[in-house]
């Protein structure tokens, strides 16, 4: 058995991870931790957001990025493989976060490319199943993709890797059903962990609020909490909730289970739910979504006196 999971973290770049999602995935459907929530709808819409990206869309991105970079960087190809692993691996884990951090937060902030993102925030479940639920747009222009990929072309193939198995694993256990970090805020000698741990990367705690259906009752936090394997993002630019507490209701209050092909395909294909933002004439952001972040003083106010009062 240790040898087996020994194997899957040698491997995730190719079967590691599927095989370590499945394992993680029947656990969360052995337990029900999807309360009902998935029904044929959102089934096919993660199933689509997960395989489509993974078997199409990253690998042309990828192939067409690669023979287009000897024209856009001529001579450089291989230039950095003198770079240390360790190094390259700390550069890549900086630029490849911070750049999705933006462009995760773009999604929230402007109205127009809001629509582009919100199949991810339709969901009202977390869980595994719909930590790739991504409208295919924005799946497309996933800075990371071209980021990595001309690293890649730069001689930083190996850290590359390395960087997107480690994200892979944080930012779908972020997302998992399983509160596996609740026991680092029940265990008082466990808090100081606890502390840098939800400072520093995305947990279930802090994700899920960012998933919350309302940022009424001071858990949810839709307007921010917007990093995806680094939670420090967050606290850098003052967008981050910490509570330790978990949302008891997900996704968009006014969520019209729109078709899994319109909510993976809009604007290309459109929903026929009448006054949807997904339809044929739907508005560009409903009340109450996830458009405009809280102020930063706001949100820096809102770590330092939730993290006090759970630390005493």
């Amino acid at each position: 058995m240790i040898k087996f999971i020994e194997a899957i973290f040698q491997n995730l770049s190719t079967w590691g991870l599927p095989v370590l999602m499945l394992i993680l995935g029947i656990v969360e459907f052995s337990f029900g931790l999807y309360k009902k929530h998935w029904n044929t709808n959102e089934k096919i819409l993660d199933l689509v957001c997960y395989t489509i990206p993974r078997v199409v869309v990253r690998p042309l991105v990828t192939y067409f990025a690669l023979k287009f970079l000897p024209y856009a960087l001529p001579g450089l190809k291989d230039a950095f493989t003198w770079v240390p692993f360790w190094w390259g691996f700390l550069i890549l884990c900086v630029a490849d976060d911070l750049t999705q951090y933006w462009y995760h937060r773009l999604h929230h902030e402007v109205p127009f490319l809001w629509r582009f993102h919100r199949t991810h925030h339709s969901a009202p479940y977390m869980g595994m199943a719909m930590a790739s639920r991504q409208n295919v747009i924005y799946t497309m222009f996933f800075s990371q993709t071209y980021l990595t990929t001309a690293l890649v072309y730069l001689g930083l193939g190996y850290p590359a890797l390395f960087v997107k198995g480690i994200k892979s694993i944080i930012t779908t256990l972020a997302h998992s059903s399983i509160p596996w970090d609740k026991p680092f805020y029940e265990k008082k000698w466990l808090h100081p962990v606890a502390w840098v741990l939800e400072r520093t990367i995305s947990t279930p705690a802090t994700h899920h609020a960012h998933h919350a259906d309302s940022n009424d009752d001071g858990i949810g936090h839709y307007k921010g909490n917007f990093g995806n394997m680094f939670f420090l993002w967050d606290v850098i630019f003052g967008t981050g909730l910490i509570t330790r507490q978990y949302p008891k209701a997900y996704g968009i209050k006014h969520y019209q289970q729109e078709e899994w092909y319109a909510q993976f395909l809009w604007p290309i294909l459109k929903s026929k739910k009448e006054g949807s933002e997904l339809s044929a004439n739907g508005p560009m952001v409903k009340e109450d979504d996830a458009a405009v972040p809280a102020t930063t003083e706001e949100t820096t106010s809102k770590i330092a006196v939730s993290s006090e009062l759970k630390l005493t």
